[in-house]
């Protein structure tokens, strides 16, 4: 780039300007008539023209010293722009040193812009949920584990609208105005509770100073306080403390009574009946019966413990429900039989699979047939019809429950044609150790705690379990399990496939 040079009428006043002094000096050697006044003339015309040439000149190396630093600043990293030929020695030099400047300031803007990105990078991959907090409560940064938390939406928006628990947000605001750090404890309600552990910091930036000030203070920086909010998941901690009291409490209740049969029956044994054989035999069996109750209790109780401590984590992997419920049908087809029971499988073709935990899902699966084969009359029909349906129509929708658009749902319903269930009954079916006929589950081996176990497994796979049921007619019992990729709209529409057991 060569430098334009400077206008002619311009050069010749600057150069005017320089010999101001020189000038006054030849008009009085004129006047004193040292010298005549062409030569005075001449003079002063000789002086304004080679101050004008040397301005020229340095103005030249000016700007080609600032045209190679423009295009230092704005070419790449590495080219460097060539200077003019005519350069001259202490342009090359000064351009050689704005080289030098740049290089260095590439390798600092380098190494800061890397260490931000590791920054970044190990902010965006922290387990726990970190929300930085401004002005006005506005949220300026969420890592990845809170917007899968709250939403993409959290971001450039008041705190409230995406965390409405009043003591979080008092707790924030008191530290913006000054206040010290604080932890507290909240839950979120939904999909599944959830128990956090909230840390409250001051955070303490330097943001750009908007204008100067009325002293004419040059423009710096000015301080901003922030407020960072980490999250912790005391859930299983909570949950934890929470099943061993519950296990103590549901334990002593359920287990009194057949350990009190147990003990009765032995202290006969051991007294009166010691040489009846006949009294042997009957209570043997009965105590073979209570002490299998008991196993089952402790095994449902250990369970619905390993699933509630797990409720609130989401599972990853993907599971084909036919084929879950293939195995199901085929290890239940000798129970069915023995009540002359016929199951059935009604599926469309195209079925996509769903996220879930394959083995969690198969005892759903197993509980809810297992029950209606108990419960359904003696040859009659248990069906179970496996559909699309989606998410908004069942009360489900967008990804974890929090609103957008419903997601493609499996729903997968159980009929029976049993007694059914009267209306009043419903709400609690899903409670543990709740049993619409006490007498008649027990007698069926029944715990009572299975349907909460289905209820507790629906809602770590973020579905929902709907129960219908007339009286004399029987009962259907759907689960509602997100699938795992968009439907194709082919298996919507295919003729569903019966399958027979």
């Amino acid at each position: 780039m060569t430098p334009k040079p400077m206008p002619p009428l311009r050069l010749i006043l600057a150069a005017a300007l320089v010999l101001a002094p020189l000038l006054p000096a030849l008009w009085g050697l004129w006047r004193q008539g040292t010298i005549g006044p062409v030569v005075a003339v001449l003079g002063g015309l000789a002086g304004i023209g080679g101050v004008a040439l040397m301005i020229q000149l340095y103005v030249r190396d000016l700007r080609t010293v600032a045209a190679h630093a423009a295009q230092l600043a704005a070419g790449p990293t590495e080219a460097v722009p060539p200077l003019p030929v005519t350069a001259s020695r202490p342009v090359r030099a000064a351009a050689a040193a704005a080289v030098r400047l740049h290089r260095v300031m590439n390798a600092r803007t380098e190494l800061a812009l890397a260490q931000l990105e590791a920054n970044e990078s190990i902010i965006e991959a922290l387990h726990d949920p970190l929300v930085l907090v401004g002005a006005e409560r506005q949220v300026a940064r969420a890592n990845q584990a809170a917007r899968a938390l709250f939403g993409d939406r959290i971001l450039d928006r008041d705190l409230a609208a995406s965390l409405r628990n009043p003591a979080v947000l008092e707790a924030v605001d008191a530290v913006l105005k000054g206040g010290a750090s604080r932890i507290l404890e909240f839950s979120l309600p939904v999909p599944v509770e959830r128990m956090f552990e909230v840390r409250v910091k001051p955070f303490q930036r330097r943001v750009p100073r908007p204008a100067l000030g009325e002293d004419g203070e040059a423009a710096g920086t000015v301080p901003g306080r922030m407020v960072i909010l980490t999250l912790h998941d005391i859930t299983a901690l909570r949950r934890s403390e929470q099943m061993r009291a519950d296990f103590i409490a549901n334990a002593s209740h359920e287990l009194r009574t057949p350990l009190s049969s147990l003990l009765g029956f032995i202290e006969t044994l051991r007294g009166p009946a010691r040489e009846d054989l006949e009294a042997h035999e009957r209570f043997l069996s009965i105590m073979q019966d209570q002490a299998s109750r008991m196993a089952r209790l402790v095994n449902d109780l250990l369970s619905l413990s390993r699933i509630e401590l797990d409720e609130h984590m989401a599972p990853a992997g993907t599971v084909d429900v036919l084929d879950r419920l293939d195995g199901v049908m085929a290890a239940l087809e000798l129970k069915a039989a023995s009540r002359r029971i016929r199951l059935t499988l009604e599926a469309p073709d195209g079925l996509p699979p769903v996220v879930g935990d394959e083995d969690q899902l198969t005892q759903v699966f197993q509980n809810l047939v297992s029950n209606a084969i108990k419960y359904t009359r003696e040859n009659t029909d248990v069906t179970v019809a496996v559909s699309l349906a989606d998410g908004v129509a069942v009360g489900v929708s967008g990804p974890a429950g929090r609103g957008g658009r419903g997601m493609p749902m499996v729903a997968v319903a159980v009929r029976d044609q049993g007694e059914g269930i009267a209306r009043t009954h419903l709400p609690r079916l899903t409670e543990r150790f709740y049993r619409v006929d006490a007498a008649r589950s027990r007698a069926m081996g029944g715990t009572g705690l299975g349907l909460a176990i289905v209820k507790h497994i629906v809602n770590r796979h973020r579905g929902r379990l709907t129960i219908e049921s007339a009286v004399g007619v029987g009962s259907t019992f759907t689960v509602y399990l997100p699938a795992a990729s968009e439907e194709s709209g082919e298996g919507r529409a295919a003729e569903p496939a019966r399958r027979q057991a």
